[in-house]
């Protein structure tokens, strides 16, 4: 299952949120492993409408909910678990 980070080249809070991220992913142990890809909106006219204001922003694949910033690892966590089944 994949993780999906929307980030953009130059953003420090992105960088805050990947290391957020990791530190959640280094943790956890999950049943099925989990792969974060890493998508610059800016890349993407949509993308960069719908994220441009409020990256950076998390969402598991197949979720309805995003996760956006200002977030710590522990509200990563809480998403996760929120979101995914067979996190253990």
């Amino acid at each position: 299952m994949r993780l999906f980070l929307y980030h953009t080249l130059g953003c420090h809070l992105c960088e805050l949120a990947e290391a957020a991220v990791q530190q959640v992913l280094d943790a956890a142990s999950f049943i099925e492993p989990l792969q974060v890809e890493k998508i610059d909106i800016a890349l993407d006219e949509q993308l960069l409408a719908r994220y441009g204001e409020t990256i950076p922003v998390i969402r598991l694949e197949h979720a309805d909910e995003i996760l956006g910033w200002p977030f710590e690892p522990s509200m990563v966590a809480a998403y996760l678990s929120a979101n995914r089944a067979g996190q253990s």
